[in-house]
């Protein structure tokens, strides 16, 4: 059967939260972990980012489009933490379009938790031999400090009731009827760069299914 959905996961994302940064570091510090871009309006990226950026490829087949209709944050540190949660989610297709479930680009953008659920949608879509086409839209970004960490939550609705899985040998599209399961909210632990990375990475990820509240 179609995966045509991330699976969802039972995290908490409360208190716990700013257990997490504290004990992964939550400012500036050592860094051991081995493990559509931020705006306002619908991003699609189409090229790869410049290699004197650093950053991993994070591009998309031209049949699928990752859409976010979110508001850039005026405070610099929201909007840095929004666009590498954007950038995680972007990444995350990438792998499952490139059916590679080691996939550099979400382990550029994720740590621990978020590494680990990636790296297992990623393993769902590839073993069941199915790639995603369609689109994937969010909206209704919001972005929160967590508690006294440096920590951001990044949380936002998602649709997809246009995105579809299609089978990688027959290329034929599995097309489902849209409803209340189009509707998640997907809510993103962001943990603060840390010495020379200039980028925020996704810590722990909470998707929950069925939102009404993100249905439009």
């Amino acid at each position: 059967m179609a995966r045509r959905a991330l699976t969802t996961t039972v995290a908490t994302l409360s208190a716990t939260a700013v257990l997490l940064l504290t004990a992964c570091g939550g400012g500036e510090g050592t860094q051991s972990d081995d493990i559509k871009g931020a705006g306002t309006g619908a991003n699609s990226p189409s090229a790869s980012p410049s290699a004197a950026s650093g950053r991993p490829d994070v591009s998309l087949p031209s049949d699928l489009k990752v859409e976010f209709d979110i508001t850039k944050p005026s405070d610099t540190r929201h909007a840095a933490a929004l666009d590498s949660a954007e950038k995680y989610i972007l990444a995350l297709n990438h792998g499952i379009t490139a059916q590679d479930p080691d996939d550099p680009a979400y382990q550029f953008y994720s740590l621990g938790n978020a590494t680990k659920y990636a790296k297992s949608q990623i393993q769902a879509w590839v073993g069941d031999d199915w790639t995603a086409t369609g689109t994937d839209s969010y909206y209704q970004g919001r972005t929160d400090d967590v508690g006294k960490s440096d920590g951001v939550l990044v949380t936002m609705c998602r649709d997809q009731g246009k995105f579809y899985g299609k089978n990688v040998e027959t290329k034929k599209i599995r097309y489902t009827k849209q409803s209340l399961n189009d509707f998640q909210e997907f809510r993103l632990l962001m943990k603060p760069p840390q010495e020379s990375q200039k980028v925020w990475k996704v810590l722990q990820i909470e998707v929950q299914g069925r939102v009404e509240d993100c249905r439009r």
